[in-house]
């Protein structure tokens, strides 16, 4: 039975099939008019990827860019409470306009304050100023005062000095010799008398020269008395004259002590010297107080620093606020520019400099610009967790460098705001 089912599969594999074993059909040519179409078109395909070629060699281009501009967080740089508030959310604004105001009553008074204390000081540093001459003036008379009596005393105790040694000297030196004279000429003339009177007793000389040599005697005897008296007068007047002399002393010094005194009294000059510098640094610091004060009164009245508009307002009439709180955004329109992210590979041949094209799909028109710069380091090099390529599962990705693009003058109505995405362009050559 299975030898009858085998020689029947055989039989089967051997018999040809019309449907499967037909000889294969020929392909049909392609009629001529198809064949003049062919190179024609592609003709045009190699122009036109030339044309693309040539379009885009000197261009680089991304899409990853969006305009950028100068955001303004506007905040209070004192505490008090809102008065006014004088804008609203997306309103344009001009520089110099008041925006919001706080109530300046606590810093105007501050101010008051403040200019008190600063006439107060200028009245002190006037008064401190007037006190300098006037000191020095006095104290400089009576220096010279002193000075002149020192002078005058030691002259007087020069003059008693040079008496007390004369007296001590010269003057009783000249009392003792003519003590000693007179006492010299009474022993004479008592000796003469003593000798003339055994003669006038014999009567060998007269009684008339008895008489002059007795009145010799006499006047011998006086002149010693008043030479005698001479002396001890002398003497006397070393003790006087060494009085006087210890008087002038005492005088010397009493003047060296007054001069002594009025070169003390100078030293108030320096003093209050110091007192008007002191006053004049009072002065400046109590300015510097009022300009402070002021300063905070002015901060009472917040006005926009450029034009722009207004966004996310935050401050309402009444509130409380205190220093650096924000109380909105200001946004100014008219200084934006554009940021692109190129690839680093993109960037071989792109200068400060060149020409830039914008497309705003906002407006769905190129504007015109130039490369201003770029930057020193990668986005994600200078994002706020910059990526650590030392762990081990480094990846190497095609980095992105922002570049700078400031637009060329815009129209009036076409107005960009920082945050819109755009496509950047920049021309190589």
């Amino acid at each position: 039975m299975d030898t009858e089912v085998a020689e029947l599969e055989r039989e089967m594999k051997a018999t040809p099939d019309p449907a499967t074993d037909a000889p294969p059909a020929k392909t049909a040519l392609p009629n001529n008019k198809v064949r003049r179409l062919i190179l024609p078109a592609a003709i045009v395909l190699v122009a036109v990827a030339l044309g693309f070629y040539l379009y885009s060699r000197n261009r680089v281009s991304t899409d990853d860019a969006q305009v950028d501009g100068h955001i303004v967080p506007m905040a209070a740089k004192i505490s008090g409470t809102v008065a006014d508030v004088l804008i609203h959310d997306n309103e344009a604004v001009k520089a110099g306009q008041v925006l919001v105001r706080i109530d300046p009553r606590d810093y105007q008074a501050r101010v008051d304050q403040a200019k008190a204390q600063l006439e107060a000081s200028q009245a002190n540093r006037q008064a401190a100023s007037v006190g300098v001459p006037l000191t020095n003036g006095v104290t400089l008379s009576g220096t010279n005062d002193a000075r002149a009596q020192l002078a005058g005393a030691q002259a007087n105790y020069d003059r008693a000095k040079v008496a007390y040694e004369q007296a001590s000297t010269a003057d009783l030196a000249f009392a003792q010799a003519q003590v000693d004279k007179a006492k010299a000429d009474y022993d004479k003339a008592q000796a003469d008398l003593d000798r003339m009177k055994p003669l006038a007793a014999k009567a060998e000389i007269s009684q008339q020269e008895l008489d002059s040599y007795t009145a010799a005697s006499r006047v011998a005897a006086s002149e010693l008395q008043s030479a005698q008296e001479k002396l001890t007068a002398a003497r006397e007047s070393i003790g006087i004259a060494r009085d006087q002399q210890n008087a002038a002393q005492a005088q010397v010094q009493s003047a060296e002590a007054l001069v002594r005194q009025a070169q003390a009294n100078r030293s108030q000059v320096s003093m209050r010297t110091a007192d008007a510098a002191a006053a004049a640094a009072s002065v400046a610091q109590a300015r510097a107080n009022l300009e402070a004060a002021e300063l905070d009164l002015s901060y009472a009245t917040i006005t926009a620093p450029t034009d722009g508009v207004v966004t996310r307002k935050s401050v309402e009439v009444g509130e409380i606020i205190q220093p650096g709180q924000e109380l909105f955004v200001l946004v100014p329109l008219n200084d934006v520019w554009v940021t692109a992210n190129f690839k680093e590979t993109q960037l071989a041949k792109v200068r400060p400099g060149q020409k830039a094209e914008v497309h705003v799909d906002m407006y769905g028109k190129t504007f015109p610009g130039y490369v201003d710069s770029i930057a020193g380091a990668t986005g994600s090099r200078l994002s706020l967790l910059p990526p650590e390529n030392a762990t081990g599962n480094f990846v190497k990705v095609v980095q992105r460098i922002p570049v700078k693009i400031l637009l060329d003058d815009t129209p009036d109505k076409a107005v960009l705001r920082p945050g819109m995405n755009v496509d950047a362009t920049i021309i190589t050559k």
